[in-house]
Protein backbone atom coordinates (compact mmCIF):
# COMPACT_ATOMS: atom_id res chain seq x y z
CA UNK A 1 0.00 0.00 0.00
CA UNK A 2 1.33 3.46 -0.92
CA UNK A 3 0.72 5.48 2.30
CA UNK A 4 1.33 8.34 0.73
CA UNK A 5 -2.00 8.34 -1.50
CA UNK A 6 -4.00 6.53 0.92
CA UNK A 7 -3.17 9.76 3.66
CA UNK A 8 -3.62 12.01 0.85
CA UNK A 9 -7.19 10.97 -0.60
CA UNK A 10 -8.12 10.58 3.48
CA UNK A 11 -6.82 14.03 4.34
CA UNK A 12 -8.34 15.36 1.24
CA UNK A 13 -11.69 14.19 1.83
CA UNK A 14 -11.44 15.30 5.38
CA UNK A 15 -10.65 18.92 4.33
CA UNK A 16 -13.60 19.14 2.11
CA UNK A 17 -16.20 17.60 4.74
CA UNK A 18 -14.96 19.85 7.37
CA UNK A 19 -15.39 23.20 4.86
CA UNK A 20 -18.67 22.17 4.37
CA UNK A 21 -19.60 20.74 8.07
CA UNK A 22 -21.04 17.80 8.70
CA UNK A 23 -24.27 19.04 9.06
CA UNK A 24 -24.76 20.70 5.65
CA UNK A 25 -23.74 17.94 3.73
CA UNK A 26 -27.64 17.06 2.25
CA UNK A 27 -27.25 20.73 0.94
CA UNK A 28 -24.48 19.19 -1.18
CA UNK A 29 -26.48 15.55 -2.41
CA UNK A 30 -27.61 16.96 -6.07
CA UNK A 31 -28.55 13.32 -7.98
CA UNK A 32 -28.58 15.45 -11.48
CA UNK A 33 -25.13 16.64 -10.90
CA UNK A 34 -23.98 13.04 -10.33
CA UNK A 35 -25.65 12.34 -12.98
CA UNK A 36 -23.93 14.73 -15.38
CA UNK A 37 -20.72 14.56 -13.88
CA UNK A 38 -19.79 11.14 -13.14
CA UNK A 39 -21.78 9.80 -16.12
CA UNK A 40 -21.28 12.18 -18.20
CA UNK A 41 -17.66 11.74 -17.49
CA UNK A 42 -17.59 7.87 -18.32
CA UNK A 43 -19.42 8.78 -21.56
CA UNK A 44 -17.00 11.23 -22.84
CA UNK A 45 -14.06 8.61 -21.64
CA UNK A 46 -15.69 5.96 -23.51
CA UNK A 47 -15.85 8.45 -26.68
CA UNK A 48 -12.62 9.35 -26.65
CA UNK A 49 -10.95 6.09 -26.32
CA UNK A 50 -10.97 2.56 -27.12
CA UNK A 51 -12.98 0.23 -24.89
CA UNK A 52 -10.26 -1.80 -24.79
CA UNK A 53 -8.20 0.81 -23.35
CA UNK A 54 -10.49 1.52 -20.64
CA UNK A 55 -10.89 -1.96 -19.35
CA UNK A 56 -7.23 -1.43 -18.31
CA UNK A 57 -7.90 1.57 -16.69
CA UNK A 58 -8.62 0.37 -13.38
CA UNK A 59 -5.56 -2.37 -13.55
CA UNK A 60 -3.42 1.06 -14.17
CA UNK A 61 -4.97 3.13 -10.98
CA UNK A 62 -4.62 0.33 -9.04
CA UNK A 63 -0.75 1.27 -9.42
CA UNK A 64 -1.46 4.36 -7.66
CA UNK A 65 -2.39 2.67 -4.76
CA UNK A 66 0.29 0.10 -4.13
CA UNK A 67 3.79 0.99 -4.11
CA UNK A 68 6.51 0.73 -6.69
CA UNK A 69 7.02 -3.71 -6.70
CA UNK A 70 10.71 -3.44 -7.58
CA UNK A 71 13.18 -2.44 -5.15
CA UNK A 72 16.01 -0.95 -7.05
CA UNK A 73 19.18 -1.88 -4.99
CA UNK A 74 17.27 -5.28 -4.04
CA UNK A 75 17.78 -5.32 -8.21
CA UNK A 76 21.03 -4.44 -8.32
CA UNK A 77 22.15 -7.43 -5.93
CA UNK A 78 20.53 -9.69 -7.95
CA UNK A 79 22.11 -8.37 -10.50
CA UNK A 80 25.63 -8.53 -9.21
CA UNK A 81 24.55 -12.34 -8.04
CA UNK A 82 24.13 -13.62 -11.42
CA UNK A 83 27.59 -11.76 -12.55
CA UNK A 84 29.18 -13.64 -10.29
CA UNK A 85 27.84 -16.91 -11.12
CA UNK A 86 28.04 -16.30 -14.53
CA UNK A 87 32.17 -14.96 -14.62
CA UNK A 88 33.14 -18.07 -12.71
CA UNK A 89 30.69 -21.22 -14.11
CA UNK A 90 29.46 -19.58 -17.20
CA UNK A 91 26.10 -18.25 -18.70
CA UNK A 92 24.94 -21.90 -18.67
CA UNK A 93 24.82 -21.73 -14.51
CA UNK A 94 22.17 -19.39 -14.36
CA UNK A 95 19.73 -22.01 -15.46
CA UNK A 96 18.95 -22.86 -12.48
CA UNK A 97 18.96 -19.49 -10.80
CA UNK A 98 16.34 -17.66 -13.32
CA UNK A 99 13.37 -19.60 -11.86
CA UNK A 100 13.67 -17.62 -8.89
CA UNK A 101 13.17 -14.48 -10.67
CA UNK A 102 9.45 -13.22 -10.50
CA UNK A 103 9.91 -9.99 -12.61
CA UNK A 104 9.27 -11.65 -16.38
CA UNK A 105 10.99 -8.72 -17.73
CA UNK A 106 14.42 -9.54 -16.22
CA UNK A 107 13.60 -13.04 -16.56
CA UNK A 108 13.08 -12.61 -20.22
CA UNK A 109 16.03 -10.54 -20.57
CA UNK A 110 18.44 -13.10 -18.71
CA UNK A 111 16.94 -15.76 -20.75
CA UNK A 112 18.06 -14.35 -23.66
CA UNK A 113 21.58 -14.02 -22.64
CA UNK A 114 21.83 -17.55 -21.84
CA UNK A 115 19.85 -18.63 -25.07
CA UNK A 116 22.94 -16.73 -26.77
CA UNK A 117 21.01 -13.88 -28.18
CA UNK A 118 23.05 -11.15 -30.12
CA UNK A 119 23.84 -8.23 -27.14
CA UNK A 120 22.40 -5.93 -29.58
CA UNK A 121 19.40 -7.58 -30.58
CA UNK A 122 18.85 -8.10 -26.22
CA UNK A 123 19.36 -4.81 -26.35
CA UNK A 124 17.00 -3.65 -28.93
CA UNK A 125 14.08 -6.31 -27.87
CA UNK A 126 14.48 -5.01 -24.16
CA UNK A 127 14.03 -1.68 -25.61
CA UNK A 128 10.64 -2.35 -27.21
CA UNK A 129 9.52 -3.86 -24.44
CA UNK A 130 10.11 -0.59 -22.48
CA UNK A 131 8.84 1.24 -25.21
CA UNK A 132 5.65 0.12 -25.31
CA UNK A 133 5.01 -0.05 -21.87
CA UNK A 134 5.43 3.60 -21.56
CA UNK A 135 3.11 4.30 -24.18
CA UNK A 136 0.83 1.59 -22.05
CA UNK A 137 1.30 3.66 -18.81
CA UNK A 138 0.79 7.16 -20.96
CA UNK A 139 -2.62 6.01 -22.31
CA UNK A 140 -3.90 5.39 -18.77
CA UNK A 141 -2.85 9.03 -17.55
CA UNK A 142 -4.51 10.50 -20.50
CA UNK A 143 -7.69 9.15 -19.51
CA UNK A 144 -7.31 10.39 -15.80
CA UNK A 145 -6.39 13.81 -17.01
CA UNK A 146 -8.53 13.92 -20.01
CA UNK A 147 -11.81 13.35 -16.99
CA UNK A 148 -9.90 15.94 -14.91
CA UNK A 149 -10.60 18.83 -18.02
CA UNK A 150 -13.90 17.32 -18.69
CA UNK A 151 -15.06 17.60 -15.29
CA UNK A 152 -15.37 21.34 -14.58
CA UNK A 153 -17.15 21.77 -18.24
CA UNK A 154 -19.44 19.31 -17.22
CA UNK A 155 -19.99 20.53 -13.83
CA UNK A 156 -20.28 23.89 -15.68
CA UNK A 157 -23.03 21.95 -18.46
CA UNK A 158 -25.09 20.60 -15.03
CA UNK A 159 -25.39 24.19 -13.56
CA UNK A 160 -26.30 25.38 -17.05
CA UNK A 161 -29.17 22.61 -16.80
CA UNK A 162 -29.93 23.83 -12.98
CA UNK A 163 -29.94 27.56 -14.10
CA UNK A 164 -32.32 27.24 -16.63
CA UNK A 165 -34.84 25.31 -14.44
CA UNK A 166 -34.49 28.38 -12.27
CA UNK A 167 -35.03 30.71 -14.35
CA UNK A 168 -38.16 29.08 -15.86
CA UNK A 169 -39.56 29.15 -12.43
CA UNK A 170 -39.71 32.89 -11.83
CA UNK A 171 -42.49 33.54 -10.62
CA UNK A 172 -41.79 31.52 -7.64
CA UNK A 173 -39.09 33.77 -6.07
CA UNK A 174 -39.40 31.34 -2.73
CA UNK A 175 -37.74 28.90 -5.52
CA UNK A 176 -34.50 30.40 -6.44
CA UNK A 177 -32.61 30.24 -3.43
CA UNK A 178 -32.99 26.51 -3.04
CA UNK A 179 -32.40 25.89 -7.48
CA UNK A 180 -29.13 28.31 -7.17
CA UNK A 181 -27.98 26.54 -4.85
CA UNK A 182 -28.38 22.81 -6.85
CA UNK A 183 -27.15 24.93 -9.52
CA UNK A 184 -23.80 25.67 -8.41
CA UNK A 185 -23.58 22.25 -6.55
CA UNK A 186 -22.64 20.37 -10.06
CA UNK A 187 -20.07 22.82 -10.24
CA UNK A 188 -18.44 21.87 -7.20
CA UNK A 189 -18.78 18.41 -8.15
CA UNK A 190 -16.81 18.99 -11.63
CA UNK A 191 -14.29 21.13 -9.49
CA UNK A 192 -13.38 18.81 -6.86
CA UNK A 193 -13.25 15.40 -9.38
CA UNK A 194 -10.57 17.06 -11.06
CA UNK A 195 -8.79 18.84 -8.40
CA UNK A 196 -8.55 16.28 -5.68
CA UNK A 197 -8.76 13.36 -7.66
CA UNK A 198 -8.31 13.15 -11.93
CA UNK A 199 -4.90 16.30 -11.55
CA UNK A 200 -3.30 14.14 -8.67
CA UNK A 201 -3.79 10.60 -10.05
CA UNK A 202 -2.13 12.02 -13.14
CA UNK A 203 1.06 12.84 -11.47
CA UNK A 204 1.20 9.79 -9.59
CA UNK A 205 0.86 7.71 -12.52
CA UNK A 206 3.41 9.61 -14.44
CA UNK A 207 6.00 9.01 -11.25
CA UNK A 208 5.12 5.43 -11.75
CA UNK A 209 5.85 5.58 -15.19
CA UNK A 210 9.18 6.71 -14.74
CA UNK A 211 10.11 4.94 -11.45
CA UNK A 212 9.34 1.63 -14.00
CA UNK A 213 11.21 2.88 -17.33
CA UNK A 214 14.18 3.66 -14.90
CA UNK A 215 14.15 -0.02 -13.17
CA UNK A 216 13.80 -1.51 -16.72
CA UNK A 217 16.92 0.56 -18.17
CA UNK A 218 18.83 -0.50 -15.26
CA UNK A 219 17.89 -4.27 -15.87
CA UNK A 220 18.91 -3.78 -19.76
CA UNK A 221 22.32 -2.57 -19.07
CA UNK A 222 22.84 -5.16 -15.77
CA UNK A 223 21.86 -7.67 -18.29
CA UNK A 224 24.26 -6.65 -21.31
CA UNK A 225 26.57 -6.63 -18.53
CA UNK A 226 26.14 -9.72 -17.33
CA UNK A 227 26.07 -10.90 -20.88
CA UNK A 228 29.99 -9.31 -21.42
CA UNK A 229 31.22 -10.99 -18.40
CA UNK A 230 31.95 -7.89 -16.90
CA UNK A 231 33.17 -7.59 -13.18
CA UNK A 232 30.57 -8.02 -10.72
CA UNK A 233 31.77 -4.98 -8.59
CA UNK A 234 32.14 -2.71 -12.11
CA UNK A 235 28.79 -3.73 -12.71
CA UNK A 236 27.59 -2.77 -9.37
CA UNK A 237 29.13 0.61 -9.72
CA UNK A 238 27.77 0.84 -13.13
CA UNK A 239 24.25 0.39 -11.70
CA UNK A 240 24.73 1.81 -8.89
CA UNK A 241 24.54 5.23 -10.75
CA UNK A 242 20.69 4.66 -11.27
CA UNK A 243 19.83 5.30 -7.84
CA UNK A 244 19.99 9.04 -6.01
CA UNK A 245 22.81 9.22 -3.56
CA UNK A 246 20.69 8.21 -0.56
CA UNK A 247 20.01 5.36 -1.68
CA UNK A 248 23.58 3.78 -2.25
CA UNK A 249 24.67 3.89 1.27
CA UNK A 250 22.27 0.25 1.97
CA UNK A 251 24.04 -1.58 -1.11
CA UNK A 252 26.93 -3.59 0.26
CA UNK A 253 30.12 -3.40 -1.74
CA UNK A 254 31.63 -6.43 -1.40
CA UNK A 255 34.68 -8.45 -4.15
CA UNK A 256 34.10 -10.64 -6.72
CA UNK A 257 33.34 -14.68 -5.32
Amino acid sequence: MDFATLIGSIAAIMCVVMAIQPQNLGQFVDPEGIIVIFGGGICVLMISYPFGSLMGLPKILAKVMKPPALHLPEVIETMVSFATIARRDGLLALEEKIKELKDPFLLRGIQMTIDGVPPESVRAILNTDVDQMAVRHMVGKSMVEYLGAAAPALGMCATLIGLVRMLANLSDPSSLGPAMSVALVATFYGATLANFICIPLGNKLHDRNIEEILARQLMIEGVLAIQSGENPNVIRERLMSFLPPHERAGITGGKEK
